[in-house]
């Protein structure tokens, strides 16, 4: 099993920049190119030394920020790589990542925003949704993400035509995102049972959130929700993914749906010790909690600790 770490780190020395279109707007476009450019090239730096800190710590995965490059499909500041004045020096950096990534063997994943929904009734959020999923596509060829997990939607009155609405997205994607695509239930929503048999039909993976499925109950137990949603991985030759987090609050004490700052080890499924699988810990703590939880599997259940 490895455990993963989100887009960000609390008390290393690894940042991320961005930069509003606002900010962009002010500027003539040769100064928003060369900003755009300093960021991404601190960005891609930084990406490296992400996975440098993963491989120290024992992380086995890293969650990539989506706007690693900022803006860059806004429609009034957006660029491509090429436009950048460091472009070259950008894209030998993501290769740089890749290659470490790959020799340490720590899976990539993005995790676009809220606001990319392929299954909208409105074209014009569809079409910004496909456009936002080309640009992490791009990102994922060149660091060697095998993962771009997003959420079925909202409801709109009519799951079975808004799952049918997705479905027809689906030959609109370029390969370099269909190949890469998954689902993940919500806490709202979408809960597994509503999402495993179209992920199976289609060869979509299913990205299982323990939490949102006990947040939002379907009649599955854990256990019957991992081995589906493995089975779906393994059809498709690859590593079970799954999301792990806590309530801030506890279970008994209100809204479960906010994140704690870490993993309370009593919500860690039994059923997935022994696997083979990529865990996400979404936790404030960030690298803090993921390695807390390394420690507390270890106490509780004998896990070797990397």
């Amino acid at each position: 099993m490895r455990l993963g770490l989100c887009c960000l780190f609390i008390r290393e020395p690894v940042s991320f920049r961005t930069i509003t279109a606002k900010s962009l707007l002010a500027l003539p476009r040769d100064r928003q190119l060369q900003k755009l450019s300093e960021i991404c090239l601190h960005n891609t730096s930084n990406l490296h030394l992400a996975l440098e800190t993963d491989q120290r710590l024992g992380i086995g995965a890293f969650r990539i920020m989506s706007p690693l490059f900022p803006r860059m499909t806004h429609p009034a500041v957006g660029y491509l790589l090429e436009d950048l004045p460091e472009g070259k020096k950008i894209r030998q950096k993501m290769e740089e990542a890749r290659i470490f990534a790959r020799k340490n063997d720590i899976r990539l994943s993005f995790h676009p925003d809220q606001f990319v929904v392929l299954s909208s009734p409105r074209s014009q959020v569809v079409a910004n949704s496909i456009r936002e999923l080309e640009y992490q596509g791009m990102l994922a060829d060149a660091v060697g993400a095998d993962v771009i997990n997003i959420h079925a939607g909202g409801v709109y009155g009519d799951k079975v035509q808004t799952l049918q609405r997705l479905k027809d997205v689906l030959p609109h994607l370029s390969a370099a995102v269909r190949k890469r695509l998954t689902l993940e239930n919500d806490d709202v929503s979408y809960t597994p049972r509503d999402l495993l048999s179209f992920c199976e039909r289609f060869a979509i993976p299913f990205v299982y959130d323990v939490h949102h499925h006990r947040c939002h109950p379907d009649g599955l137990s854990v256990e019957q929700a991992t081995k589906l949603a493995e089975n779906i991985w393994k059809d498709v030759g690859r590593e079970l993914y799954a999301h792990i987090s806590s309530p801030r609050s506890g279970w008994q004490g209100g809204n479960p749906k906010p994140h704690a700052d870490y993993i309370d080890p009593a919500d860690f499924p039994a059923c997935w010790l022994g696997r083979k699988m990529t865990v996400d810990v979404e936790a404030k703590a960030k690298e803090l909690a993921v390695i807390a939880l390394m420690h507390q599997m270890k106490d509780r259940f004998d896990t070797p600790v990397p």
